[in-house]
């Protein structure tokens, strides 16, 4: 069997300097070593793959060092050192809390504890994925951890520290270890490109690191195999290929025709992706992500977010000239709803088109709207200035017309203004105002071809200036409210025409009574007594019976109030016993709610129960 170890083995940091892209925790735990500051319990927390047990690995190898170097590294040299390497050193002990979770194994490892390290003056105890003890093994872990012997150090990794309960929490140092960012495993896998003698286009390096999504490990596993596929040659075309990623060259030539408003190239392009077997799903969430770099480029503050090569940092930047932030904007709007609603969709293929199509007609949705607030503003400024001229007061422009009626009557009426007159005219902060008060009507030229009616404003040499009103934000409804208005007032007036009598509330009432359902309902509307007031009804009834059941009858007044045309009448319900109808003395049916209880709880006793344990009440008549 060969030798052959996997990148991530063969090339795993040995000393802090070697770890990517974790410096803030390298450097602090340097920095401890130094001042000689260590605490006596770690936790190590952060995504799969960024260097958590081998940063904890390393400290626990710098630990037992004997010949540390001036750096704080170790030497990798000395016996306790070389045993670690080799698998054999008894001071460092690696627990898998994943497969070790129980009670009985953290009690195993607390009689561990007890025991002094045989070389070296530290037992470090390193433990895995800790979050996956259970609450029990937690509790029995806790006196230990607290506590330890001066020679115990507790090292813990895990990638979800929010399982782990907080008394835990409370007692360790936590390092928070961060993805690695693409620049940084592109130049670790260029490094290991040329001890390899591999051959690897930085593209290339680019897709595997973007793949990896911040996990170092990741990318080296990914590393090697397109390095054993390739024979030694990484290229673009081989990754993206085996990797099934969709290649970036689709979402340029998409937003080419997105930005030329060709739904019909965009198509074919989808087509043609559908086609390499890739889904709806891939292409929106590419896309978005493609519109999103193109609206980070556009900003020179942002250039820096975009993590590519320089080959596709141009491509970007000349792309991002052609699209306007609106445009990008609206178009990784439309992307992120195709992308929420995705799942929901029956038709996949139908749902990803009709997203694209939308993207590509953004500039016309967008020039129409423009076109329609343009034209609605033009249609509504005619009404707005007639709105502002009618409302001058006439007499302020009567008395105004006969104080300078000597200068009105010495000057000849002109066709045009005066060079004079001319600067007055143009001044925005007045408008002159004809004499007469009644909205400018459209002027029809009857002459010749070539003759114009003149400005309405012209036909008087000195008019009065009135301050121009700013366009109201309602300006646009002022028209439905004088319809309101006018609509109010004439059914005002129809009200006072109509003359309220008992005779025809009368008549309304007892229509009303004979369509009613209720046999009830009919027979206390028939026995009530009506008086008229005003505009107001007064009905009295003789029970509260009567009273509540008339009072329910949503349907009563619009039927009264249709029936005689008064929208304003009004309804009082009275109670008088003295009107209740006489009860024949050998009719013992029950009416009242206090007969009809009793008359209830005469079948049932439980009723009384019922009624003390919740606290009920009889409403009395």
């Amino acid at each position: 069997m060969s030798q052959y170890l996997v990148s991530a083995r063969k090339y795993r940091p040995v000393r802090f300097d070697e770890v990517v892209g974790q410096g803030h925790v390298t450097q602090t735990l340097k920095n401890a070593l130094r001042q000689d500051k260590l605490a006596h319990a770690f936790l190590f927390c952060g995504p799969r793959g960024v260097g958590k047990t081998t940063c904890a690995r390393i400290l626990a190898r710098v630990l037992n060092c004997e010949n540390v170097t001036a750096d704080h590294e170790p030497c990798n040299a000395c016996n306790s050192c070389q045993s670690f390497n080799n698998n054999a050193s008894f001071n460092i002990l690696e627990l898998d809390a994943a497969s070790n979770n129980s009670v009985d194994h953290i009690r195993a490892l607390v009689e561990q504890v007890r025991f002094q390290p045989q070389q070296g003056k530290y037992k470090i105890f390193i433990i895995d994925e800790v979050h996956m003890l259970s609450t029990q093994a937690f509790n029995a872990f806790l006196k230990t951890l607290e506590e330890p012997p001066p020679y115990a150090i507790f090292i813990l990794a895990t990638t979800e520290k929010h399982k782990i309960i907080p008394t835990i929490l409370s007692r360790c140092q936590i390092y928070d270890f961060k993805r690695i960012a693409i620049a940084d495993t592109v130049s670790h896998l260029q490094g290991i490109c040329q001890q390899e003698g591999i051959t690897a286009e930085e593209d290339a390096l680019h897709i595997i690191a973007e793949k990896a999504d911040g996990a170092l490990r990741d990318a080296l596993s990914i590393f090697d195999r397109m390095a054993s596929s390739a024979d030694g040659k990484v290229t673009y075309e081989g990754v993206i290929r085996n990797l099934n990623v969709l290649d970036f060259q689709y979402y340029f030539r998409i937003v080419d025709a997105l930005i030329g408003g060709d739904h019909a190239a965009a198509m074919v392009i989808l087509e043609e992706i559908f086609q390499n077997g890739f889904e709806g799903d891939i292409l929106i969430n590419g896309l978005a992500e493609h519109l999103r770099n193109l609206l980070v480029i556009q900003d020179t503050r942002t250039t820096d977010l975009l993590e590519t090569s320089a080959t596709w940092h141009q491509r970007y930047r000349d792309q991002a000239v052609l699209a306007s932030p609106g445009f990008l904007l609206t178009a990784l709007h439309l992307a992120n709803q195709a992308d929420v609603q995705f799942p929901l969709a029956r038709n996949k293929r139908l749902h990803t088109e009709m997203a694209l199509i939308k993207m590509a007609h953004i500039h016309h949705v967008v020039e129409v709207g423009s076109a329609a607030l343009a034209a609605e503003k033009k249609k509504s400024q005619p009404e707005l200035e007639a709105m502002e001229t009618s409302s001058v007061p006439p007499t302020r422009t009567s008395d105004r017309m006969e104080d300078e009626g000597s200068d009105l009557q010495a000057g000849p009426i002109s066709d045009g203004p005066t060079e004079e007159e001319a600067p007055e005219t143009r001044s925005p902060a007045s408008e002159p105002v004809p004499v007469s008060s009644p909205p400018a009507q459209p002027v029809t030229a009857k002459a010749g071809a070539g003759q114009t009616a003149p400005p309405e404003h012209h036909a008087v040499d000195k008019t009065v200036p009135v301050p121009k009103a700013k366009p109201s934000p309602v300006g646009g409804s002022l028209k439905s409210l004088s319809n309101l208005e006018k609509a109010f007032i004439l059914k005002q007036q129809e009200q006072e025409a109509v003359v309220l009598t008992e005779e025809g509330i009368r008549e309304a009432w007892e229509a009303y009574a004979g369509q009613a359902e209720s046999p009830s309902l009919r027979q206390f509307l028939m026995d009530a007594e009506l008086k008229l007031t005003g505009e107001r009804i007064t009905v009295v009834v003789g029970t509260q019976m009567a009273r509540g059941m008339i009072q329910q009858d949503t349907n009563l007044m619009p039927f009264i109030r249709d029936h005689v045309r008064y929208a304003n009448l009004g309804m009082v319900l009275e109670v008088d016993p003295s009107k209740a109808p006489e009860r024949d003395e050998s009719d013992d049916t029950p009416t009242t709610p206090r007969e009809i209880f009793d008359h209830l709880a005469e079948k049932n006793p439980m009723l009384h129960e019922l009624r003390k344990r919740f606290d009920l009440r009889i409403d009395p008549i």
